[in-house]
């Protein structure tokens, strides 16, 4: 399912104006295109929940490294196979999207504070905002 088919929320479709929706991961100034730096999802220690291809379960194995770019805020997400999946963030409140490949990210808000990502046969937990006045919180 294309990220433009993404399920409603409360009614609304995630790319309409009223709800938007806003990773938590962009809270971190950045100084320039090569800033890079961990994101904390789960414990503050850099690590989010993930549930790579095969994985029986969710575990805070994978890292998140984040890159300001010409495009936006790309997240690399790394697993500790050494496997990784590049999310690009949105600001038209989709929440991010797949920043290469053929595979599109499919995302799903699982709370206020938290969006789960699937991407291929891969599945990431992320800290968000969501909104229903139509500003992205930071």
């Amino acid at each position: 399912m294309p990220i433009s088919d993404a399920p409603a929320i409360g009614g609304r479709s995630l790319r309409s104006p009223p709800c938007v929706l806003a990773l938590a991961l962009l809270a971190a100034c950045h100084s320039g295109p090569a800033d890079r730096e961990a994101a904390s999802g789960d414990g503050g220690d850099g690590r989010i929940s993930c549930k790579p291809a095969g994985a029986a379960d969710y575990a805070p194995v994978c890292t998140v490294e984040r890159t300001a770019g010409q495009d936006g805020l790309v997240l690399t997400i790394h697993h500790p196979d050494g496997a990784f999946r590049r999310l690009l963030v949105t600001r038209d409140g989709r929440g991010v999207i797949a920043a290469d490949g053929a595979e599109p990210a499919v995302v799903r808000v699982t709370g206020a504070d938290r969006i789960e990502v699937a991407l291929g046969g891969d599945s990431y937990r992320l800290p968000a905002t969501v909104r229903g006045d139509g500003q992205a919180g930071r």
